[in-house]
C-alpha cells in the first residue's frame, strides 16, 4: 500500500502529467455524448463543477463539523445517519456514521467493489477502489493504517466496515484538541476525505494550535 496516499498534494510540478487511460476515456465518452447531443457540454461542466467544488469532501466536512459543536445533531446522526445528514440538505445516501474514540479507530472498505458516500466526500480515490487495499483492508488493517500514516497503539480497537450497495459508513473522527475556539466553518475546513474513509486523523490547523 505504500505510495497510495497523499494523491490531494500539488508538488509545485509545471510540466503537464501525461493523462491517465481512464481520463483518456472518460474525455473520449464526453466527446461522444456532446457529439450524438445526448448531453451539452454545459451540463458536464457543471456536473464536474460540482464535484470537486461542492461536493468534493465539502458536505461530509460540514456534517463531521456540526457533530462536534452539536452534541444533539451528534447523537442523531449516530442513531440515525441517513436522516441526520437529510437535516442539512445532504440526502440520497443510506448512511451509518460511525465515531471514531479514544479506543476505537474505524476503517471504511467495500470489499466487493467501490461503494462509497460520492454525495458527500465526492469521488472516490483510486486506492480506495484497488483490489490492494480491499483486501488488505480487512486483512491487516493496522498496517495499512500505519502506510498511511496513522500509527495505533496496540489497545485501540481497530472496527472495519464493508460499504455496500444498501448501506454506505462515513467516519466521525475525533476532533482535535486546541480547536475549542473555532467556528463550525473553521473546523470543517480541517476535515479531510481521508479522515471520514478512516486512514487519516484529523489535525489542528497552524492557527488553532497558536
Amino acid at each position: 500500500m505504500s505510495g497510495t496516499h497523499g494523491h490531494d498534494h500539488d508538488h509545485g510540478h509545471h510540466h503537464r502529467e501525461p493523462e491517465s487511460l481512464l481520463s483518456l476515456r472518460v474525455r473520449a465518452l464526453e466527446s461522444l455524448l456532446i457529439e450524438k447531443k445526448l448531453v451539452a457540454s454545459e451540463a458536464v461542466d457543471r456536473i464536474v463543477s460540482a464535484y470537486e467544488q461542492d461536493i468534493g469532501p465539502h458536505n461530509g466536512a460540514k456534517v463531521v463539523a456540526r457533530a462536534w459543536v452539536d452534541p444533539g445533531y451528534r447523537q442523531r446522526l449516530l442513531a440515525d445517519g441517513t436522516a441526520a445528514i437529510e437535516e442539512l440538505g445532504f440526502g440520497g445516501v443510506d448512511l451509518q456514521v460511525v465515531e471514531n474514540t479514544p479506543g476505537v479507530h474505524n476503517l471504511v472498505v467495500c470489499t466487493l467493489c467501490s461503494c462509497y458516500p460520492h454525495a458527500l466526500i465526492g469521488l472516490p480515490p483510486v486506492w480506495y477502489k484497488s483490489f490492494e487495499y480491499r483486501s488488505r483492508a480487512v486483512r491487516e488493517p493496522r498496517v495499512v493504517l500505519r502506510e498511511f500514516g496513522v500509527d495505533l497503539p496496540e489497545s485501540t480497537e481497530i472496527r472495519i466496515w464493508d460499504s455496500s450497495a444498501e448501506l454506505r459508513y462515513l467516519v466521525l473522527p475525533e476532533r482535535p484538541a486546541g480547536t475549542e475556539r473555532l467556528s463550525e466553518a473553521e473546523l470543517a475546513t480541517l476535515v479531510t476525505r481521508d479522515s471520514m474513509i478512516g486512514v487519516a486523523v484529523v489535525k489542528p490547523s497552524a492557527a488553532a494550535a497558536r
